[in-house]
């Protein structure tokens, strides 16, 4: 096994991680990496791999949430409990936002892998993530998660829709809808989150076949491993740290980031 392979994996898997949570396109970021690093991945099992290693850093850190929601989600549905009404809406309404990602990236998933997966393409949209940022940078919402609605969820839903594109970051879109629509900085980093959660099990259902039938499993199983355990490690840490930095109040600088590589990426490419 080639060393150097092993470590330009690694060195996907740690990009995957740590761009995934934050506002800067995880997507595009690995499409700049490959290009960088001289690798050309071919069909979706290595992203269906550090998405899978991303979507359990998730669970980790809103396993709290997540039993929270299904125990009173439940509990509403047996005996309808008032006080559980606010936690099975927040459900419904996750469920609600998962669908157009669903159905466009069931629709569209060839178009935006055969002509929107370019460099320069790329550099574009995250510039077009960096202006999002900028535009909700100093917004305070009021809405807890009790005081959501079903527009709420469907403009979130179709912000993570748009986010298919590379170089729109999922988090960043989702969250700058949901400030934009006036939710505090808590609610809209814990819907964003979450709705990442069916939406990444969603594409791994529908692309397991991608990865029992990919021909080069065999030879990059090790590289796939190291990339699968650093994506893993960097996502759990990086979203810690990006929910300090949203609770701060400084997703500026997320918006600069995307300004710098984007335009550098654009002259140097």
């Amino acid at each position: 096994m080639d060393l150097f392979l092993i470590i330009k994996y690694f060195l996907l898997g740690v990009f995957q991680g740590f761009t995934e949570p934050i506002p800067i396109s995880s997507s595009g970021h690995l499409v700049f990496a490959q290009h960088f690093l001289g690798l050309e991945i071919e069909g979706l099992s290595f992203e269906l791999l550090v998405n899978a290693a991303s979507l359990i850093a998730v669970l980790m850190i809103y396993r709290e949430d997540l039993v929270r929601l299904t125990v009173n989600g439940l509990k509403y549905i047996s005996t309808k409990d008032k006080h559980s009404k606010n936690d099975f809406q927040f459900i419904i309404y996750l469920v609600i936002a998962t669908i157009p990602a669903g159905v466009i990236g069931v629709l569209f998933d060839d178009v935006i892998s055969k002509h929107l997966k370019h460099i320069q393409v790329t550099a574009i949209t995250l510039i077009i993530t960096g202006i999002a940022l900028w535009t909700i940078r100093n917004l305070r919402g009021r809405k807890n998660d009790g005081d959501l609605t079903l527009k709420d969820a469907l403009i979130v839903g179709f912000a993570q829709a748009v986010a298919l594109i590379p170089g729109i970051s999922r988090s960043g879109a989702t969250i700058v809808a949901a400030m934009a629509l006036g939710m505090k900085q808590e609610t809209a980093l814990k819907f964003s989150f979450l709705l990442f959660i069916p939406v990444s099990f969603g594409g791994m259902i529908l692309s397991i076949t991608d990865l029992m039938d990919d021909p080069n499993l065999d030879t990059l199983l090790i590289p796939y491993i190291i990339a699968f355990i650093a994506a893993l490690v960097t996502s759990y840490f990086s979203l810690k740290w990006f929910m300090n930095i949203m609770a701060k109040g400084n997703l500026k600088y997320f918006s600069f980031y995307c300004f710098v590589v984007g335009i550098a990426v654009l002259l140097f490419a």
